[in-house]
C-alpha cells in the first residue's frame, strides 16, 4: 500500500524505508472501531484493504455518517494538525486491513518533505470539497441522488486511489454512507440501474457511468 500511495513518491529510499518499519498493519472484523471519538490522535491513518465509515453519534443516540473510506484512502491528517482529541468515531463496515502510521512519523514528513506537503494540501481541498458537496447534496437533493452523488463520491481518484469499477458494497452499507434506509437505497439503485447508470448484484455494484451518476439529479 505504501509504495502504491501517491504521496510515497516523492519519498527517498530511506524515508520510505522509515515509514514502513514504523507503520503498523492490523486486521479488523466488521463493526469494531478503528478510532474513536473523543481519544488522542496519535496516528495517520490509511485503509490498506476494506471499507470504513466515518460516524458521530449524539448524547441523544442520534448518528451522523460523515463519509466512507474505501481501499488506498488515508484519513486523520486534520486531526493531527490540530493536535487535538479526535472529533469522529471511525467504525469498520466489513473485514478490514488498516494501517496506522505514528504522529511522530506524520510530523518527520511534514517538517521534512516538500512532496508530503503538497499531497497534504490537495487531501486537504478535496476533502472540504466533498464535504461542502455532501451538505448540498443533504439540503438540495432528493434520496435517489443522494445514493448517485454518495457513489460517485468512493471513486474519487485522489482520496481512493485504489477503489475499482466494481464495488463490494452491500445496500445496507450504501444506506449507512448517505443517511438513507436500506429499502429506499434499493429504490434509488433500480433506478439508476434502469437509467444504465449502474449494475447490481449481490453485494457488489457495478458502475456503468461515472460521469453520469456525478451529475444525477433525479
Amino acid at each position: 500500500m505504501l509504495r502504491a500511495s501517491s504521496w510515497t513518491r516523492s519519498l527517498a529510499p530511506a524515508e520510505l524505508e522509515r515509514v514502513a518499519r514504523e507503520t503498523i498493519v492490523r486486521d479488523l472484523p466488521v463493526g469494531v472501531p478503528v478510532c474513536r471519538k473523543g481519544e488522542t490522535v496519535e496516528h495517520w491513518i490509511g485503509l490498506v484493504d476494506g471499507l470504513v465509515k466515518m460516524t458521530s453519534v449524539s448524547p441523544e443516540g442520534k448518528t451522523m455518517t460523515f463519509t466512507g473510506v474505501t481501499s488506498g484512502g488515508w484519513f486523520g491528517e486534520g486531526s493531527l494538525l490540530r493536535d487535538r482529541h479526535r472529533r469522529y468515531d471511525v467504525v469498520t463496515l466489513r473485514e478490514s486491513r488498516v494501517a496506522y502510521m505514528p504522529s511522530a512519523t506524520f510530523h518527520w514528513l511534514l517538517d521534512s518533505n516538500i512532496g508530503f506537503n503538497r499531497f497534504l494540501l490537495i487531501q486537504l481541498n478535496e476533502r472540504l470539497a466533498q464535504f461542502i458537496a455532501m451538505v448540498e447534496h443533504e439540503r438540495l437533493l432528493e434520496p435517489d441522488a443522494r445514493v448517485a452523488r454518495s457513489l460517485a463520491g468512493l471513486f474519487n481518484p485522489l482520496l481512493y486511489p485504489d477503489q475499482a469499477t466494481d464495488l463490494q458494497l452491500s445496500q445496507e452499507e450504501l444506506g449507512y454512507l448517505c443517511g438513507v434506509s436500506r429499502q429506499r437505497v434499493n429504490q434509488a439503485l433500480q433506478r439508476l440501474e434502469k437509467a444504465g447508470l449502474l449494475k447490481v448484484d449481490y453485494g457488489r455494484i457495478r458502475i456503468v457511468d461515472l460521469d453520469g451518476l456525478r451529475s444525477f439529479t433525479g
